[in-house]
């Protein structure tokens, strides 16, 4: 819609145009003097605070820094146990198996058996042998005897005869006896003489098939000793037939205890996880191994119970590095060589919690507490 006119008085005098500028009021001298003073304080403050708070943060960063330091800490670090490989000492059939898998098992335990027959038989047979060996020196010790009595019987016959021969010689020396007797005399001398050299001969042959000592026992003779130790190998091997537990543990890997498998010694039918005896490998790097020493105390994080914390302490620092342990050491005299941190093994006994039991290869996460921070160490 279009404003309403405005009706023009003729008799009224003409008024001057008002400009903008003459309606406004003049400042007065005291107005600029309060903004300035009221916008120099915001700025002071912030000046102030923008030095202010970086430095505060330094002091407090660097505060922090060297107070820090005494807590060295890696999560490169896993359960240990001992592990036991279960296999039997003789080769044989598997006839009976009397635990499960995983299942928890005392030391002297019987896990499994082999079918004792042919062990059995082994040692008959070793008893045997046993018995042919006794026999044997029994036999020798009657021929050594009969060697001797030859010896005596033949002595005394050159006795008989040495004299017989001095009579013929006597008698020939007077002219009773004829010479022929004397030479028949003389003949019977070196006759007995033989006789003895032979005796003699087979005596020493008797007493070296006895080992040299007539007297020797006859569990002492060497045929007789090879027979007992093989009877006792064979007693052992039946015995053996029944395969214990030889540490407390729980058992696993048992996919080979199945009834009727052949078996040998140099085969692994199952294993052991010896859970009495349990210890931390840490990898800690060789730069955070300053300050680490045998005896320091150590928190324990393990990731399968979350929350849950552990004592322990330092037991021992491996003596060289995880890669000189390996089956072909890292050669580093080439052009190509590159400078890589290394990593060296640290033993942490660490007392165990019934409530969270430890399994072998869990992942944990560890702090040695070196008592030392940054500052101590520049003092």
């Amino acid at each position: 819609m279009n404003a309403p006119l405005k009706r023009v008085d003729p008799d009224a005098e003409p008024t001057a145009p008002v400009l903008p500028s003459e309606t406004e009021a003049e400042p007065t001298a005291t107005e600029p003097q309060m903004t300035t003073e009221a916008e120099v304080k915001p700025k002071g403050r912030r000046r102030l605070l923008m030095f202010s708070v970086p430095v505060l943060l330094a002091l407090a960063g660097g505060y922090v820094w060297l107070t820090g330091g005494r807590y060295v800490t890696t999560d490169n670090a896993y359960v240990h146990q001992p592990m036991v490989s279960i296999s039997p000492d003789v080769s044989g059939r598997i006839s009976e198996v009397d635990v499960i898998e995983n299942q928890l098992v005392q030391a002297g335990m019987p896990l499994f058996r082999l079918d004792p027959e042919p062990l059995s038989i082994a040692l008959a047979e070793a008893e045997a042998a046993l018995a042919s060996a006794q026999l044997s020196v029994a036999q020798l010790r009657a021929a050594y005897d009969t060697a001797q009595a030859k010896l005596a019987a033949t002595l005394h016959i050159k006795d008989v005869r040495d004299r017989e021969f001095d009579r013929q010689k006597e008698l020939a020396s007077r002219g009773i006896s004829s010479s022929a007797s004397l030479d028949e005399s003389t003949m019977a001398v070196y006759t007995s003489e033989n006789d003895v050299s032979l005796a003699r001969a087979a005596v020493e042959s008797a007493a070296a098939a006895l080992g040299g000592d007539p007297a020797i026992k006859t569990d002492d003779f060497p045929a007789v000793r090879t027979a007992l130790a093989k009877r006792a190998a064979a007693k052992r091997n039946l015995s053996k037939a029944e395969v214990l537990a030889p540490v407390t543990g729980i058992i696993s890997q048992i996919e080979s205890l199945n009834v009727g498998q052949y078996v040998t010694p140099a085969a692994t039918v199952a294993s052991i996880v010896k859970t009495g005896e349990t210890w931390i490998e840490a990898n800690y790097k060789e730069t955070q191994l300053e300050t680490l020493k045998i005896g320091q105390p150590v928190e324990v994080d393990i990731d399968a119970y979350p929350g849950v914390k552990l004592d322990g302490i330092v037991e021992s620092i491996s003596s060289a590095t995880g890669s000189q342990f390996s089956l072909i050491p890292a050669q580093n005299a080439t052009g190509n060589w590159v400078k890589v941190v290394q990593r060296l093994s640290i033993r942490i006994g660490v007392t165990p919690d019934p409530a969270h039991p430890l399994r072998d290869g869990m992942s944990t996460s560890v702090s040695i507490d070196t008592g030392l921070s940054r500052l101590d160490k520049l003092k």
